[in-house]
């Protein structure tokens, strides 16, 4: 399945902005019927992958009860994701990390963010943007869309365990593809 949905007025060639991208995943999850195509796995995450704006990389997620992403980043890409049922919780980093030559770090007390996003609500990030994303419902499916560009490079994958922060892997296109 594929989504195409020009920007209104687009006629450059610049890439797409973190706002474009954050308007283009709201438009696009206020679009009910995608939204409800969207095979739900009551085990497994489920995606699609849509044709985001600019030559961006887009996704239409869903996300069983008490799934979540593991902590990553998504490299040189910006992004921006917006939940478009259901709820999804964002822990994040509020600090810009060394982007290579390190496997283990011991963050400070002060850098954990947390957001709850419900129905409608998303966010946009920058490049090197550490977070983990969870449905922490025991019931309830969340569906959400997501928007990168460049088209991810990469994704380094991290475990967590209090301050200490660790390198774990680094996943290439098609490792998930």
């Amino acid at each position: 399945m594929s989504l195409h949905t020009p920007s209104p007025g687009a006629t450059t060639l610049a890439p797409p902005t973190q706002a474009e991208l954050l308007d283009f995943v709201r438009r696009t999850a206020a679009d009910r019927d995608l939204v409800a195509s969207l095979p739900l796995d009551p085990e497994g995450r489920t995606w699609v992958r849509l044709d985001g704006p600019g030559g961006s990389e887009a996704w239409l997620i869903g996300w069983p009860p008490g799934t979540g992403t593991g902590w990553h980043d998504h490299a040189e890409s910006v992004g921006a994701f917006l939940t478009a049922a259901g709820e999804l919780t964002e822990h994040s980093l509020a600090a810009r990390l060394p982007t290579d030559g390190w496997k283990t770090l011991e963050l400070s007390e002060d850098v954990d963010r947390e957001r709850k996003l419900s129905a409608g609500r998303g966010r946009a990030f920058g490049r090197h943007h550490v977070h983990e994303v969870l449905n922490e419902s025991p019931t309830e499916h969340a569906v959400s869309v997501h928007a990168y560009y460049p088209p991810l490079p990469q994704i380094r994958r991290y475990s967590r365990t209090g301050p200490v922060l660790r390198l774990e892997s680094v996943e290439r296109p098609e490792d998930w593809q």
